[in-house]
């Protein structure tokens, strides 16, 4: 999940091709050649992805106390949290089919 940055682009609904070229210029084995297995990126993923939720949850309750007024801060963390869960599922659905996949296999 360190590839996955939101950034503005100025303009609503724009792509960020800023993101797209780090995940095309990042080398494949960049995790293998630092010694991380596959095994511990997705569990740093999924804290971080359970982070992202917490730190959006707290600061709704922020603002429902009245903590805080910054409804737009609120409003970014809340979808930061959404695309990184929705991210999250569709890798863990991709892998759940790879797997099925390779069960179909013949030996």
């Amino acid at each position: 999940m360190d590839g996955l940055h939101i950034k503005s682009t100025g303009a609503a609904g724009g792509i960020n091709t800023g993101a797209l070229s780090q995940i095309k210029n990042k080398p494949i084995s960049s995790a293998a050649s630092q010694g991380v297995s596959f095994g511990e990126t997705l569990k740093d993923a999924i804290h971080k992805v359970n982070d992202m939720q917490q730190t959006a949850d707290v600061k709704m309750q922020q603002l429902a106390t009245g903590e805080s007024t910054d409804i737009a801060d609120v409003k970014i963390a809340a979808e930061k949290a959404d695309i990184a869960l929705r991210l999250m599922t569709s890798v863990r659905n991709k892998m759940i089919d790879a797997y099925n996949e390779i069960m179909k296999m013949q030996v």
